[in-house]
């Protein structure tokens, strides 16, 4: 049942939206936070973006690393960091998935999800350029 956040459920949000803000700020694409709290018995929220290449993906998943840990959170699993196709970082409640183009083609997870609904994440301020939020 949506609708009022816990505070474990809003702390889980706010680490999805500020990792895919920082996502963005590292020049990854096509940035989705999906809002699982009514599909998923596992976690309430997933992060998925596009790298651009392996390099890029790892020091993304640093990146957010380094911004949850100043959250107060840390990862009870990372994967796929020495492959660099599929970076998964496991937050419990959030989990953030980086993929290179070929991989997020073919595990789709916004199709698997596809009913789950997205969060807007885009900050406020951004009124322009791609992606930006519209009022």
């Amino acid at each position: 049942s949506r609708g009022r956040l816990t505070a474990q459920a809003a702390a889980a949000r706010k680490l999805a939206i500020e990792a895919a803000r920082l996502a963005a700020d590292d020049q990854c694409e096509d940035i989705l936070v999906l809002d699982l709290r009514d599909m998923s018995p596992v976690c309430d929220y997933f992060m998925i973006a596009t790298g651009t290449s392996d390099r890029q993906m790892r020091a993304v998943a640093d990146h957010i690393e380094e911004m949850a840990a100043g959250m107060g959170e840390s990862a009870y699993s990372v994967s796929g960091r020495m492959e660099g196709n599929w970076i998964v970082i496991d937050f419990v409640d959030t989990v953030i998935h980086l993929f290179d183009p070929d991989h997020r083609r073919y595990y789709d997870l916004e199709m698997l999800w596809g009913d789950a609904p997205k969060v807007r994440w885009q900050s406020r301020a951004k009124k322009t350029g791609v992606g930006a939020a519209k009022e």
